[in-house]
């Protein structure tokens, strides 16, 4: 872990409420996929924790939606801005457990961290499906990023205006892809539903509200079947026969 200073280069609305950030350093960055960083924003306290959703030589790309103070003054800031962040934090994905078709499924800005997971899969030469929900068409974001990668994308909204109607488990029963690996990345209820469906290994992104963001204060404890974890250090991903729903 390292405290980095990172210069805005676009800061940029994407979808409803969602926003992509560009930041750029004077180093190289070494991130795996699942892997967060810890965001200071001016006149707050306590740092935002954001996942990474792709790594550039000098940089990292983050989505982000506005949901309180903090993540509004992040969506005023503007090119030329700078921001310190922590980084890298957690315990990623395990793309190399996936023996030869990997399913993504990612609900809302679940997708984001998931992005970064399928460019690993596909440099080892797995095959890759996307399954991503959303609540209605304008809040989908990144589907065109993935397709671009040559990943087939399966949609579903809750209100049935784009792709599937209803959750992401409708929209995999309905596309049936192959896969012998799922890792998943949302709201905890997609999530466990996820976990308790499908019958594969995979791998949750788990969420609590963070305090450090290091490991230190154990604010971000979650129950597992080995006991209490950190999201922060232990996770944020874990499998799904860990996990206590």
């Amino acid at each position: 872990m390292e405290k980095r200073i990172f210069t805005i280069e676009s800061n940029e609305p994407v979808a409803r409420d969602t926003f992509r950030l560009v930041l750029r350093t004077d180093a190289p960055v070494a991130i795996c996929s699942g892997q967060f960083v810890d965001i200071a924003v001016p006149g707050y306290y306590l740092r935002r924790p954001i996942s990474v959703s792709d790594v550039l030589p000098d940089g990292v790309i983050l989505y982000y939606k506005v949901v309180g103070e903090g993540t509004l003054v992040m969506s005023g800031m503007v090119p030329g801005d700078t921001l310190e962040l922590l980084l890298p934090l957690g315990a990623g994905f395990h793309p190399e457990k996936c023996v030869s078709d990997a399913l993504l499924v990612g609900g809302g800005l679940g997708a984001a961290p998931l992005f970064l997971l399928a460019k690993e899969l596909l440099a080892a030469g797995k095959k890759v499906t996307a399954v991503l929900g959303f609540k209605r068409a304008d809040e989908i974001c990144l589907a065109e990023e993935y397709r671009a990668l040559g990943v087939p994308v399966h949609i579903a909204t809750l209100d049935g205006s784009a792709g599937t109607k209803g959750f992401v488990t409708d929209a995999i029963a309905t596309a049936q892809p192959v896969f012998d690996r799922f890792y998943t990345c949302g709201p905890l209820l997609m999530m466990k539903a996820v976990c308790t469906t499908l019958d594969a290994p995979g791998e949750a992104s788990m969420e609590e509200r963070m305090g450090c963001g290091a490991g230190f204060c154990y604010g971000c404890t979650l129950q597992t079947q080995s006991g209490p974890r950190r999201v922060c250090a232990d996770g944020p991903v874990f499998d799904k026969e860990e996990i206590l729903w």
